[in-house]
């Protein structure tokens, strides 16, 4: 091993001890045998600063710091559609955050098929969610394991192999997630968020002048010789036009809102005030995709020539090539960080689901909190596993369902948002517009025909799915439901209403 190895290394090393500490140190004091609400929510504690860097790490992850960096070389202008869809969600869960968090406590619900099974009265449906939400969700796990090792991999100039990072990756967030839950997640992200805004602010700064003397120069260069870099639809004939842009951008600011992640952290909340906050903060944490994005565009006059998977490694190439080794460690386990945090919430989150709506249906397990914790650990550390085995045998495997994961988690829109708002949706009604959009998903996208006509294959069958599910309310079979509107449908809580829920147990 190089002496720039493992200086690298060690500072790597260091830091990821020290991430598992924090993730344990969270859980000091409140005993590990409390109820899964305490695990999957936090106890519904956190003030606005966790929810903040909570939340800001589900969105900021190791495509933030590789794929950013690569759609930035391989196309340009198009990876916008990130900053565009974030912003657009966050000003949704504005309303949308502290309306859920309302529903949850109300009536004690931990995750979002708690929800969609105590809207519709069919714990059966419930289940079903988890099911599809969890095939959604392990991609995001393969995608993370992948990223941190391949980050891990580079910062340590190929001393450590692909396959031992990912297994450190799973480990390390394993390690932690399973003991401490959301509040741990939370204390790790703290970390992380110093280090992502530290890391990028100074390359920021320090790429534009190093290798084109600012960043006046670096923007006439981009300008005279890579023009298509700075249009829609970018390099390459990509397709990824106007059309796709504002469709993409629609259906993903409507998806994130609902996505099995954001609402673990909407539940985390101490208040529906907490989250109206976060919702006017997080924005400002956007301002740092732009640095990945362009520093993925400035590689493409100081490392030219990226194809394939080589072309997510643009950013690292510049910082591999001209920073101290003590540096390359630093920025590298910023960019660790951006993946155990959010994998360590989809884990936490596909085990919340199973051990409450699933496993927690089981007779030995209904009504025991302690006992759907037990078992939300255990299907986190299998989930984990799942991932983690499937990286190493079969990879394209989970990079195949990724492909439908956001667009098939978009089918859930009707169901969750339009369910809890109006009570003339039915059951059959939200089933069938489900089936009919995740249908759609499938065959465009599996058929490659995503885009379509220029527009967002999810997009598309979010339309579909939206007008079944409103001929089948209408025109089908009406279950009966004598529960009042109170207890089947949300509400945005008034300041006055969140303080008063405050005061209800957890």
């Amino acid at each position: 091993m190089s002496g720039d190895a493992a200086v690298a290394t060690t500072v790597f090393g260091v830091f990821m001890v020290l991430t598992v500490a924090l993730g344990l140190l969270a859980v000091r004091g409140r005993g590990r045998t409390t109820g899964i609400a305490e695990w999957s929510v936090g106890g519904r504690s956190l003030g606005t600063v966790f929810i903040w860097v909570l939340m800001a790490g589900e969105g900021y992850t190791s495509f933030s710091y590789l794929g950013a960096a690569g759609w930035g070389y391989n196309h340009g202008a198009p990876v916008l559609y990130v900053i565009a869809y974030m912003s657009c969600g966050y000003a949704i869960g504005y309303v949308v955050g502290p309306t859920l968090w309302s529903y949850a406590r109300r009536h004690g619900l931990v995750t979002i098929t708690d929800m969609v099974a105590h809207r519709y009265g069919r714990p059966w449906l419930g289940t079903a969610v988890a099911i599809l939400a969890t095939v959604c969700l392990l991609p995001y796990i393969q995608l993370q394991i992948t990223g941190m090792g391949v980050v891990v991999s580079t910062i340590s100039y190929g001393a450590i192999s692909l396959n031992w990072a990912y297994f450190i990756a799973f480990a390390v967030t394993t390690g932690f997630v399973v003991v401490s839950g959301l509040r741990g997640s939370a204390w790790v992200s703290v970390l992380k968020d110093v280090l992502v805004i530290v890391t990028l602010a100074f390359l920021a700064i320090y790429v534009p002048n190093h290798y084109f003397d600012g960043y006046g120069p670096f923007l006439d260069r981009l300008v005279a010789e890579k023009p298509a870099w700075l249009t829609l639809s970018g390099h390459g004939g990509s397709g990824l036009d106007a059309t796709w842009f504002a469709t993409t951008s629609f259906l993903n600011s409507l998806t994130v809102v609902i996505f099995p992640t954001t609402v673990a952290g909407y539940l985390g909340a101490r208040s529906a005030d907490a989250l109206r906050r976060n919702a006017m903060l997080l924005p400002f944490y956007n301002v740092l995709l732009f640095v990945p994005m362009l520093l993925g565009m400035a590689a493409l006059f100081v490392v030219p020539g990226l194809t394939g998977a080589g072309s997510n490694l643009a950013m690292f190439k510049l910082v591999v090539d001209s920073l101290p080794a003590w540096a390359v460690g630093v920025t590298g386990v910023a960019a660790a960080l951006s993946s155990i945090v959010p994998m360590a919430v989809f884990m936490l989150v596909i085990g919340t689901m199973w051990g409450k709506s699933v496993l927690g249906t089981v007779p030995a397990l209904a009504g025991r909190p302690r006992r759907q914790r037990l078992a939300a650990q255990v299907v986190v550390v299998v989930a984990g596993s799942l991932a983690l085995v499937l990286t190493y045998l079969t990879p394209n495997t989970l990079v195949r369902l990724s492909l439908i994961s956001y667009e098939g988690m978009a089918q859930l829109v009707p169901m969750v948002l339009l369910g809890l708002m109006w009570r003339r949706l039915t059951l059959w009604g939200a089933v069938s517009g489900l089936v009919a959009g995740a249908t759609l998903v499938c065959a465009l996208v599996f058929t490659e025909h995503d885009p379509l006509w220029g527009v967002n294959a999810g997009a598309l069958a979010l339309g579909v799915n939206l007008v079944v599910a409103l001929a089948v309310s209408w025109l089908g079979p009406r279950p009966v439901d004598d529960r009042p509107d109170e207890d089947v449908l949300a509400t945005d809580p008034r300041p006055a209403d969140a303080r008063a829920e405050d005061s209800i147990p957890a």
